[in-house]
């Protein structure tokens, strides 16, 4: 496994690994940290009066990078939230905006790119015209991906602001309906979190995010059960961060988390999730989510898979995840014809 991964994930872990670091070490975990978009985590993690000047510098850089991404995310959810105002639903902020909205531990430093948000399917029209009423407007028009989008994918086609250069995912779900597993978006929506007092005071009201719990679900799915793993690492770091903080919050967490990844049929992503997190960050978990499986290690070799100039080694690991989350995505026969079209599309 990648030595400039094992470093990121040290220098995470306990910042105080760093202090027997030499240059070449230090050029590899920051190498690999901004690669994993997790330099301004590092940057939060580590007291910068105990690394070299260099590094001191670019993590000073990091943190100010990471502070306008938080405000830039801020004022994104205030502007969908006064677009959508008008048809009388809060905005249910995802990922990292809900993180830095709701002030919570994962959410400090952390990179932030597109605005993601979950609404109710029946209302995707209503929503989807009053986004673009305030200026969002399609990335590219392509019959076959919107039709693709609309019919099979856990989302709208993608929407960037034509001024502001910002881009919003408009969820109805949090995994394709053509996945194995099929969350209850509904729960989900039903028993989301008003932010309230704890979003920023220059931001209105009208914002919730997903319950603790769910949280954890939709981390777990968007980490194992969608996609290749590419980032892997901030994902789980964030997954960590969410397990502390609400566990500590409340000593029943563990058990409403059971029962909420059973709910979403995403026991097994969320159980891996866990231990996965306990082997790499050092999470404290209960004993009963110790039990271990023999494909962690496979897991953990991807989630490792960054090295000191960026790149991500193990070719036929990444490949294999990479065709295991088209399969995941949809059947066999759905999967051959939409990559066939998009091959042939292309030449």
């Amino acid at each position: 496994m990648s030595h400039a991964a094992r470093l990121l994930v040290a220098a995470l872990r306990d910042p105080a690994s760093v202090g027997s670091l030499d240059a070449t070490d230090w050029t590899d975990l920051l190498t690999a940290a901004r690669a994993e978009r997790l330099i301004g985590t590092l940057a939060h993690r580590l007291d910068t009066r105990n690394v070299p000047p260099a590094v001191a510098r670019i993590l000073a850089d990091a943190a100010e990078g990471a502070a306008q991404e938080r405000l830039a995310a801020l004022w994104e959810a205030e502007m969908a939230r006064r677009a959508l105002a008008p048809l009388g639903m809060s905005v249910l902020l995802l990922k990292g905006t809900a993180f830095v909205a709701a002030g919570l531990d994962a959410g400090r430093g952390r990179a932030i790119g597109d605005l993601d948000i979950l609404v109710p399917r029946a209302a995707l029209d209503a929503v989807e015209a009053a986004l673009r009423k305030a200026g969002w407007e399609w990335v590219k028009e392509d019959a076959y991906d919107d039709d693709y989008y609309r019919r099979w994918m856990h989302e709208l086609p993608p929407l960037i602001h034509r001024t502001r250069d910002r881009m919003i995912d408009v969820h109805h779900t949090i995994l394709p309906p053509t996945a194995r597993p099929t969350p209850d978006a509904a729960a989900l929506i039903a028993d989301a979190v008003p932010l309230g007092p704890h979003v920023d005071a220059r931001m209105g009201g009208g914002l919730a995010m997903l319950s603790p719990a769910d949280m954890i679900v939709h981390a777990a799915a968007h980490l194992f059960a969608d996609g290749d793993m590419a980032g892997g690492l901030r994902n789980l770091w964030d997954i960590d961060r969410l397990l502390r903080e609400f566990a500590d919050a409340d000593p029943d967490f563990w058990e409403i988390l059971r029962v909420r990844a059973f709910r979403h049929e995403l026991s097994h992503a969320v159980e891996r999730a866990v231990r996965l997190a306990h082997g790499l960050y050092g999470t404290p978990i209960p004993d009963a989510w110790r039990r271990r499986n023999r494909l962690d290690w496979l897991y953990r070799r991807r989630l490792l898979a960054r090295d000191g100039w960026g790149r991500q080694p193990y070719a036929f690991t990444r490949l294999g995840f990479y065709v295991r989350s088209h399969w995941l995505r949809m059947p066999p026969a759905m999967l051959a014809r939409h990559l066939w079209t998009k091959a042939t599309r292309k030449g």
